[in-house]
């Protein structure tokens, strides 16, 4: 049940879809009231929306508050106002998450110790927490790496998992994906988000709203592409938030990036997003919101927007927003939700003002715009993702870099036990990973392509090479072998490792001995390629000092060619079995072939199967035995889920807040500061 506001100004209306009645917050009787809102962005609208629902006289939302975002139009650079902001719902994932689950399980206890009711204590928002952080690559290059993977992982994280499922029994609206079954922001993406949520509220009513939410993860913002306003955001708001909280915000400017044009042949989405992080970079975007608009945007999957929608954090907006179009339906219906919802979706994008309409060009609080057709296959790289470079200039790219930073170039050098030596700029892991591509099914099956065809040709990776494919779901997998193009990715190292972000977030596992001691003893300067979002040094691995992002097609080239420090126009991939030199060019798939194999891979039955039981989870996690409870009992000794001690010797009256005096800085730091410097994704080498 959802609490609403008072609906003091009668904009509460009723859409009839399908035969069924939704009660719901009507834009249009807003704007007669408080002025023309035709050109807002979509993105103002949810807010606006937003503020409508828990309009309650003045309390926490006033009619000033209202007045204020439809008057953004008149001075959208500018905004002082504050307004509190109430997402539908929360997603979690399991390293940030199992914080605000550890606070919900020690206000239970709290509670009992009080003699008051512990099952008053649950969310009052949805919750998904979906556990994807956990799995490393331990293992790879073989048939049994995933499931030695699976093992692995749960050898390691039992603690956490025993506490999560019984978090999964014993809190109501709170539910927890299992390990492996895939990244939260692509299993929120293909399953959990309805892009118009739908709740009964305390009259009894069901009532339809934009589908919002926050999350515990930057990426969150992936969801965007869905028409869903999401953001990430810290462990204490998330908890406000699950607690029924608002988040306070003042109203944001909104940034419009208009595409024209249509990217050219060879060009994936991933060229694109690099693109467009390095221009919104360039031009200003922290703590902006971007909507993304214009006739380019027809040209776009679903999963194009996605991505672009997912790396915000990196271009330093808040979201990267995507208004609801009829791409936005065939998405929905691909991924199988049920045609009443999509049918609810259209019905009432079409009569807020949420569905795109050409014509209509927004006001925003500035703007910027991209031909894409200009677009060029890129990386970014060494060190951050905004520096964007294009192909045939990464070796030049890596060897400035090397030379202003390292002050030397090293001789290549042997390494031991082996038959190779090793030398700066070679690319020692390859990883198709993270939330960013592993959702697009575009890129990956060109990545399947690529390595299709060289594996026809006879090419295999580098022997140095430490090379892992970690899909965002599991449906990936299932359009990967109906293709045919799973056993090619196999021969050609790309494995199956396991469902999660794994190199991305620093979880790539060890390189092997003989090859971190080469690289150690001499000071060699390795590269890393993975389909990811970040690339700060020493997060993919404290071995690599040269990191790049780039298409999941181009990360099996990398792997095949072994180095960055030569290029892929003048010098060949690798020699065929038949001895003639293979270029890039020559294993590179066409659109057409792209487009061809994703028509006959990919339907609705594989979500449907997929997702049918999702909170399920393999034999592992079901053989936890946990049974729900009103507190959670505490591991004598843990040094990972304890009881926390914010309630020790509470009572019903608790003492008045008073005034910090003197506080420190814990840290004080310079510009570009990443999430990594403060607090490593990854290992951190013991020196």
């Amino acid at each position: 049940m959802t609490q609403v506001g008072q609906d003091t100004l009668g904009t509460r209306s009723t859409l009839s879809v399908g035969g069924k009645d939704y009660a719901y917050y009507s834009l249009r009787k807003a704007a007669a009231k408080f002025g023309d809102i035709s050109r807002l962005p979509f993105s103002m609208k949810v807010l606006l929306e937003n503020l409508l629902r828990f309009e309650d006289g003045g309390f926490t939302v006033s009619t000033d508050d209202v007045q204020a975002v439809v008057d953004w139009q008149k001075n959208p650079s500018e905004s002082s106002n504050e307004i509190q902001y109430r997402p539908a719902r929360v997603l979690l994932q399991d390293f940030t998450g199992v914080p605000c689950v550890v606070d919900l399980a020690a206000m239970r206890d709290a509670i009992a110790t009080l003699g008051g009711d512990t099952s008053k204590i649950n969310p009052l928002v949805p919750v998904n927490l979906v556990i994807d952080h956990s799995v490393m690559v331990d293992e790879f290059g073989h048939p049994k790496a995933f499931e030695e993977n699976v093992e692995i992982e749960y050898h390691r994280n039992m603690e956490r998992y025993d506490f999560l499922k019984w978090g999964s029994k014993s809190l109501n609206n709170f539910y927890a994906v299992p390990p492996g079954t895939g990244i939260c922001h692509q299993v929120n993406l293909e399953n959990i988000a309805q892009t118009v949520w739908t709740s009964t509220d305390q009259n009894g009513a069901t009532v339809a709203y934009p589908d919002t939410c926050v999350g515990t993860d930057s990426h969150t913002t992936m969801i965007n592409g869905l028409g869903v306003l999401g953001w990430g955001v810290g462990g204490i708001e998330a908890e406000a938030a699950m607690l029924g909280q608002p988040v306070s915000m003042l109203i944001p400017e909104v940034v419009g990036f208009k595409f024209t044009g249509q990217l050219q042949e060879g060009v994936t989405a991933t060229d694109l997003v690099l693109t467009a992080t390095n221009m919104l970079r360039k031009h200003g975007v922290v703590g902006r919101f971007v909507e993304y608009y214009g006739p380019g945007l027809a040209g776009l999957t679903l999963a194009d927007r996605a991505t672009l929608a997912n790396m915000a954090p990196e271009y330093g907006a808040t979201c990267g927003f995507f208004g609801i179009d009829e791409k936005t339906l065939d998405y929905l219906r691909l991924t199988g939700r049920e045609e009443a919802q999509i049918a609810l979706i259209e019905a009432y994008a079409k009569e807020q003002g949420f569905w795109i309409d050409p014509s209509v060009e927004p006001i925003f609080s500035s703007t910027l715009e991209l031909d894409l057709s200009t677009v060029v296959p890129s990386l970014a790289g060494p060190k951050r993702p905004q520096d964007r470079v294009s192909l045939p200039d990464v070796d030049d790219v890596f060897n400035k870099d090397m030379a202003e930073t390292y002050k030397k170039a090293h001789a290549r050098v042997p390494v031991e036990g082996k038959d190779f030596d090793l030398g700066d700029g070679d690319v020692v892991i390859a990883a198709i990973t993270s939330c960013t591509n592993t959702s697009n099914p575009g890129v990956l099956v060109a990545a399947g392509l690529v390595a299709k065809k060289a594996d026809e040709l006879g090419l295999k990776p580098k022997p140095w090479v430490k090379t892992s494919l970690a899909p965002g779901s599991q449906v990936v997998t299932d359009y990967l072998e109906r293709a045919g193009l799973q056993p090619h990715l196999d021969n050609v190292g790309f494995n199956l490792v396991g469902y999660g972000c794994t190199t991305c977030i620093g979880n790539s596992g060890p390189l092997a001995d003989p090859i971190s001691k080469a690289i150690n003893e001499n000071g060699l300067v390795a590269s890393a390629v993975i389909s990811g979002n970040r690339n700060f040094e020493g997060r993919v691995s404290p071995d690599v000092r040269a990191n790049f992002l780039a298409s999941p097609p181009l990360v099996v080239a990398y792997a095949l060619k072994g180095t960055v420090i030569e290029d892929f126009v003048t010098t060949p991939i690798g020699t065929g079995k038949d001895g003639q030199d293979v270029f890039l060019k020559d294993i590179w798939p066409t659109n057409e072939e792209v487009y061809s194999t994703m028509a006959g891979c990919m339907d609705r039955a594989m979500f449907q199967a997929r997702y049918a039981d999702v909170y399920k989870g393999d034999k592992h996690w079901q053989a936890i035995n946990v049974t729900g409870s009103e507190t959670y009992q505490w591991r004598a000794g843990s040094t990972y889920v304890a009881n926390p001690p914010y309630f020790e010797g509470m009572s019903m009256t608790p003492a008045p807040v008073q005034d910090i005096i003197e506080a420190k800085p814990l840290l004080v730091l310079g510009d570009s500061i990443t999430t990594d410097h403060i607090s490593p994704a990854g290992n951190i080498k013991a020196d």
